[in-house]
């Protein structure tokens, strides 16, 4: 991280270091790399994984030729439907597919992983529990939670011939639908990684390491069964956040390759890691999915409404753009006209132009990407802004 900084690379540069390291990963490992990570803690809706980026994936991977895909990812989670459909699309893709994780990849992000042959990780990499996360009303909440609390009442309600008024009162406003998309939904994660996990990471599992008993495809099954119903079992981890280490999935029957025990691959995969934290930290950046050849960065900024100056409303643009680390709010402004006399007014105004490099730089030293404002005012515009 250090060293990183100390070089004061712009976030051009560190996305192009970002590539290079993905070509330098590739060379070592002979395999294909894509990057996916999404800013994890920052309040933006796309973040988590959906289907857009199973678009995304899908075109820039359609094309490839090597059979050996490797798999970078980070989420909080996101969409099981969007998870299922990248993990079936790489897997008639590509004949060998390795996840590697070193930041978090919670709930679909550890479904999609569990799509892999194989999964490298490193000490400071964690999946998480795969239950759900549905809306019931107006909170969102466990899955397997809701259905353990409505087991609960049921069997309550069964013993005392009645439900205490609370609970009756709760359970009232719940609806035959309702309940069973909660109960599709827990059903949905688990069939998907029993499938998985059977079909994929267990496919060279062919003896018992003690017994050296022949293992066959029951056997496998069943196995799967018990990890997933692990990875559902809040009684176990608490909460759905939950960070599961190595040793942690290892207990449930996972075999996962340390990546810390070689150090070379090791040191690009932190590296890839620590781009992808000051890419998200010192820019606007919310979800990158890159690979050697392509490279889509999503943008996010806190901007007011673009306003027409009153008096001239063809020739320019007000925005208000606000700091997404301190929350300063600084107005700048477009113009689409060679004009002297609207950088003159706003020059006495102390209201900058529209920086030439896209770059704003707050007091509280963060720097703002512009780019998906210039983007955006000129799509709606149908003008180019002059610098």
């Amino acid at each position: 991280m250090s060293e990183y900084i100390n070089r004061k690379l712009g976030i051009e540069d560190l996305e192009n270091e970002l590539i290079k390291l993905i070509k330098t990963y590739n060379k070592l490992r002979g395999a294909y790399l894509v990057v996916y990570a999404g800013a994890i803690g920052k309040q933006i809706p796309d973040i988590p994984l959906n289907m857009d980026d199973y678009y995304a994936i899908y075109d820039m991977l359609r094309g490839i030729e090597s059979k050996k895909l490797d798999f970078y990812i980070e989420t909080p989670g996101g969409s099981g439907e969007a998870a299922e459909e990248i993990g079936r699309f790489i897997r008639d893709k590509f004949e060998n597919i390795v996840f590697v994780i070193s930041g978090e990849s919670k709930s679909a992000g550890t479904i999609l992983a569990l799509s892999g042959d194989e999964i490298l990780m490193t000490r400071s990499g964690s999946l998480g529990p795969i239950d759900a996360q549905i809306r019931i009303g107006r909170t969102v909440g466990s899955a397997y939670d809701y259905m353990e609390w409505i087991n609960e009442k049921k069997v309550e309600a069964q013993k005392n011939k009645m439900l205490n008024p609370f609970d009756a009162t709760m359970v009232a406003q719940i609806s035959p639908s309702e309940l069973k998309g909660v109960y599709n939904s827990l059903e949905f994660a688990k069939d998907i990684v029993k499938e998985w996990i059977s079909k994929y990471k267990f496919k060279d599992w062919t003896v018992t390491e003690t017994r050296k008993i022949p293992v066959t495809d029951e056997m496998k099954r069943k196995k799967a069964e018990e990890i997933a119903k692990e990875l559902t079992n809040h009684g176990r981890w608490r909460s759905h956040g939950r960070s599961l280490k190595i040793d942690d999935l290892e207990s449930i029957g996972l075999r996962i390759k340390r990546l810390d025990e070689d150090e070379t691959l090791a040191e690009i995969v932190y590296r890839i890691q620590t781009i992808i934290r000051l890419i998200f930290s010192s820019g606007t950046n919310y979800k990158i999915i890159a690979t050697e050849n392509d490279r889509l960065f999503k943008q996010a900024i806190s901007a007011g409404m673009t306003r027409p100056h009153p008096r001239n409303e063809i020739d320019l643009l007000e925005i208000d753009v606000q700091c997404q680390k301190c929350g300063r709010s600084h107005k700048i402004y477009a113009k689409f006209v060679n004009k002297a006399q609207i950088d003159i007014d706003y020059k006495k105004k102390g209201i900058p132009p529209f920086p030439k490099d896209n770059k704003l730089i707050c007091d509280c030293g963060f720097e703002m990407d512009l780019s998906g404002i210039q983007k955006d005012v000129e799509s709606k515009t149908g003008k180019k802004i002059i610098r």
